[in-house]
């Protein structure tokens, strides 16, 4: 009787399973794909929002120059970032009124000689922006337009005129003493500014207009004219929970000089406080148009570009 031997292995590839439908590399059908809904993209909107939202309110927020009160140092057209952090938060530092709170969250004083931006105190919903020059407990005053800071006179240099080009948003304003229109060494219109350089006791230093120097001699029969309260002034003590501010362009400038009835800013309450002035990112002389983009670039001030504030 003979044995049976086993039937030898296929010859061949060894067999593969077949994938299952559907995989990649068949012929099966693909995997559907999701589609956008409304209610994703409403999502993405909302989370954009929010994200904007908190940049804008507790990192940096984008600020313009409307007016000349703060020139030399910040020129109509400047648009510039505010850091928001410096002085903590309050219900002024969110957009919209979103959010209402009386007091100051993290809140920390500014430092003699910050530019500031604030909610105005009175009735006009509006932001301005100043110099701090006093703090709480501090004694400002002004003789022939000098600040004397809790009794010690600050530093006064005189330097250089600030020529400022004549454009459409930068109208030449003297307003009397050396202050005069004048055409530069290109032939334009401009104005010139007598410009000081004000040291403050801790040393910190920034640049000035003073165009009117209204001394107490010269005022004695005129004690009411504007120049005249504005450059002697005070003495004052700043009470707890406000600062005193003032513009760096002294006789073009309603400030902590002049109450708020006057439509100056009074002695400014800290709540009001936004942010500190960091650095400009765009400035124009205001002759662009819309419609035509090349001026936007031909309007452009560029020697402003990254401008930091003493």
């Amino acid at each position: 009787m003979t044995s049976q031997s086993a039937a030898p292995p296929p010859s061949g590839p060894n067999p593969v399973a077949p994938p299952p439908a559907g995989a990649p590399g068949t012929s099966g059908a693909p995997p559907e794909e999701k589609k956008e809904t409304w209610g994703s993209f409403l999502r993405f909107l909302a989370i954009l929002f929010l994200a904007t939202l908190f940049v804008r309110s507790c990192v940096v927020a984008p600020f313009s120059i409307p007016s000349g009160s703060m020139l030399p140092n910040l020129m109509i057209g400047d648009y510039l970032f505010v850091s928001k952090w410096p002085y903590g938060y309050s219900r002024y530092s969110f957009p919209f009124g979103v959010i209402q709170y009386d007091g100051r969250i993290m809140g920390s004083l500014p430092a003699r000689g910050d530019i500031a931006v604030f909610r105005y105190p009175g009735p006009r919903n509006e932001d301005f922006v100043k110099r701090v020059v006093g703090l709480p407990g501090d004694t400002v005053a002004l003789r022939g337009g000098q600040v004397i800071l809790n009794g010690q006179p600050t530093g006064r240099e005189r330097i250089a005129d600030f020529i400022v080009p004549v454009s459409e948003n930068s109208p030449c304003r003297p307003l009397g003493g050396d202050a005069r229109a004048i055409t530069d060494a290109n032939g334009q219109a401009a104005c010139s500014y007598p410009r000081y350089r004000e040291t403050l006791p801790d040393g910190r230093s920034y640049e000035i207009i003073d165009q009117i120097i209204a001394t107490p001699e010269r005022c004695a029969g005129m004690p009411i004219v504007d120049p005249c309260r504005a450059d002697n002034f005070g003495p004052i003590t700043v009470p707890e929970g406000h600062v005193f501010v003032m513009g760096d362009n002294r006789d073009d400038s309603l400030d902590g000089r002049f109450p708020v009835s006057e439509n100056g800013v009074g002695l400014l309450p800290l709540d009001y406080l936004q942010g500190r002035a960091l650095i400009s990112f765009f400035s124009t002389d205001g002759s662009a148009e819309w419609l035509l983009p090349w001026t936007w670039f031909t309007a452009a001030r560029w020697d402003r570009l990254g401008m930091t504030y003493p």
